[in-house]
């Protein structure tokens, strides 16, 4: 019998999410009536969903779980919890495990078969715009290509966030009508909400350190009273940010600029190009490497303190990255020096 556990990792949510789909959908046709459980490890413990999956149910011949934040899975007991269960398990239930991390914890990755494991990398650019034409064309429209490169610049690349995103053109124009850079504009930049994203563009702005801070801290502000203000959430994109940073340094210390091998990494569009161009005036490749460290002590100590002290730790995060070029913050300061 197969191994009825699965691990989908890697930032492209959307086809992430079509994979769990289709193995839902999979085991719906084998099995008839098949439930389905949603969870994140953040929220959830592990010992709740394995007693959901162990325990069978008066609906249904089958039990589909699926956990969310698996990169949050990393205590001893929580792992031998789910190798129990794959050990006793009945045929009855199924595990997936997500995460938009590359890799979990290593002993639970080696819980899972090889040919049950997929990474769902980004899409490179020329991708993301065959992806979004193809979109608009299922649902009726058309799209010119300086709106694809508007519409890449103003949202998050995954193609779960741009169907979400795009979906709002079909409910204000009607079919057949040609989505233009200007219809973009109009719909998406000034409805646009702050996110991990649009606070690291903050944080890349061209102005006195004190200002960018100031900037900074009010996106921020914005971000955690909005729908995306889960704190791990806002680490996890200013890390892939900075991640891509260190990558746009190396194309520009390898001499590489041409438009293909700049697409082909991710750096398409005009914007994003001039974007990376001022984030690597401020910081070289030995900040990025201590920003990054940063932004993972601070994700642990999310994790570990609780909600209390969430804004105190975002708010030192910036200061330390916009002002200190990521040195941490060892001690209160009395006064900001710019």
């Amino acid at each position: 019998m197969a191994v009825p556990l699965y691990l989908f990792t890697g930032p492209e949510a959307g086809e992430r999410s079509d994979a769990v789909n289709e193995l839902f959908r999979m085991y719906e046709k084998k099995l008839g009536t098949v439930e389905l459980h949603l969870f994140y490890a953040s929220e959830t413990s592990v010992a709740e969903v394995v007693s959901l999956l162990m325990n069978g149910s008066l609906f249904a011949s089958f039990r589909f779980v699926v956990l969310n934040n698996a990169e949050a899975v990393k205590k001893k007991e929580d792992i031998e919890l789910i190798s129990e269960w794959l050990a006793s398990n009945d045929g009855n239930s199924a595990l997936v495990l997500l995460s938009d991390e590359i890799s979990v914890e290593k002993k639970l990755e080696n819980l899972v078969p090889k040919e049950n494991k997929k990474i769902f990398w980004e899409l490179f650019q020329d991708k993301k715009e065959s992806w979004l034409r193809s979109f608009f064309q299922r649902n009726g429209f058309r799209i010119s290509e300086d709106a694809i490169e508007a519409v890449l610049e103003l949202c998050e690349n995954d193609t779960a966030s741009l169907k979400r995103e795009c979906e709002r053109f079909f409910v204000c124009f009607e079919k057949d009508h040609v989505i233009s850079a200007a219809d973009v504009e109009n719909l998406l930049s000034h409805n646009r909400e702050e996110n991990a994203f649009t606070l690291f563009d903050a944080m890349t702005e061209q102005c006195p350190p004190a200002e960018r801070f100031e900037n900074s801290l009010d996106i921020l502000q914005k971000i955690r009273l909005s729908k995306e203000s889960d704190a791990i959430k806002i680490i996890a994109g200013l890390t892939y940010s900075y991640r891509k940073l260190l990558l746009w340094l190396s194309l520009v210390e390898n001499g590489i600029s041409d438009m293909y091998a700049l697409k082909s990494k991710g750096f398409g569009s005009k914007k994003v190009q001039e974007q990376f161009r001022r984030a690597a005036r401020l910081w070289n490749n030995d900040n990025v490497t201590q920003i990054l460290a940063l932004l993972a002590k601070t994700d642990i100590a999310i994790r570990s303190g609780g909600s209390a002290f969430e804004d105190t730790l975002l708010q030192m995060l910036v200061y330390s990255i916009v002002i200190k070029n990521g040195e941490p913050v060892e001690a209160y300061e009395d006064s900001f020096s710019f």
